[in-house]
């Protein structure tokens, strides 16, 4: 009878330890065919980008030949060597256009008009329009937040319906705004305040709704505890606010920002001198003058893609932190 006991039991903590292997098996498969998937999306969604990046650095010749190569490292006798390999700048030559001066200290100057006009042009709209839409959108979303008034879940909606119409259909309507503000003469009138203008109206609205999720997920209780400190409600909102909800505010203004940058359309209409034009406009004029030379354009596309990239790795854990407490609180 004992040994029966025992011999159940020893199958019984059998069956269970296969059960267990099992499991941690099937969870340690599914954790590396996740991992793999995310892998492949990764890959596939970076292989514009390099490839954009190797023809930046090629020769024409090694851009148009047939067949083409990854790599300029090939030679008559070997299909790979890396001592052979023709990496050049000739695109970056041709969009920046250095022009030697003997200056001190760089001793030349760099006469592109991308360079010099059109992203100073985009790096003006996109840096000056994110502000305002951060200061708007950031007290307007603590009004909607912490009052309530007649008429706001009316307000709300119409903010939030005024976001699914495209900029794209209110164009021929801003143009003509644009046409007759020119021909107003209004003192102090410019392109420039127009297009940034246009910027913060299409933006403000969606900023609006992000902030007011951000501010919801702030307790009352802190502006309450600074009200019995003797504080008044502005300080409570720049001294308590402000600090907690600086990840939402600063997502909108990278969202603003590189929406404003990767802009093309509006800028391309409603700015009438070419002086003033953004840097997708340049970009276009590179495609139109330089139709087979892809070295060319894709070095035009590296340059301007460089700053987004760059405030982006300064920014990306401010960005991730309000992407993980949005998700968490909202």
């Amino acid at each position: 009878m004992f040994k029966q006991i025992q011999h159940r039991r020893l199958r019984r903590q059998t069956h269970s330890t296969q059960r267990a292997t099992s499991f941690f098996g099937r969870r340690t498969a599914e954790r590396w065919l996740f991992n793999a998937v995310l892998t492949a999306i990764c890959l596939v969604m970076l292989l514009p980008i390099a490839t954009t990046v190797l023809i930046s650095f090629k020769r024409e010749q090694d851009v148009v030949r047939k067949p083409p190569v990854i790599l300029p490292c090939d030679t008559p006798t070997s299909r790979f060597d890396p001592t052979a390999c023709r990496w050049a700048t000739e695109g970056y030559a041709r969009v920046l256009a250095p022009k030697s001066t003997g200056a001190w200290p760089l001793g030349f100057t760099l006469t592109g008009n991308l360079l010099r006009t059109y992203i100073p042009n985009t790096l003006l709209y996109a840096t000056s329009a994110s502000f305002l839409v951060v200061g708007l959108a950031g007290m307007a979303g603590y009004a909607v937040s912490r009052y309530r008034f007649p008429g706001r879940r009316l307000l709300m909606t119409s903010i939030l319906a005024i976001t699914g119409i495209p900029l794209l259909t209110n164009l021929l309507a801003l143009y003509q705004l644009g046409v007759d503000l020119r021909k107003a003469q209004i003192p102090f009138y410019d392109d420039r305040l127009y297009i940034v203008l246009v910027y913060i109206g299409f933006f403000l609205p969606l900023s609006v709704w992000i902030a007011k999720g951000f501010f919801d997920a702030i307790p009352r209780e802190l502006e309450e505890a600074a009200f019995i400190d003797g504080c008044s409600p502005i300080g409570a909102l720049w001294r308590i606010i402000m600090p907690l909800a600086q990840p939402g505010l600063m997502s909108i203004f990278l969202l603003t920002f590189v929406n404003v940058w990767n802009e093309f359309i509006a800028g391309y209409l409603l700015l009438a001198k070419n002086e003033f034009k953004p840097a997708m406009f340049g970009l276009y004029d590179f495609l139109s003058q330089n139709i087979i030379n892809f070295q060319v354009i894709s070095a035009a596309c590296v340059l301007i893609a460089l700053p987004v990239i760059i405030l982006f790795l300064f920014t990306r854990s401010i960005f991730f932190r309000a992407m993980v407490e949005g998700a968490l609180k909202g």
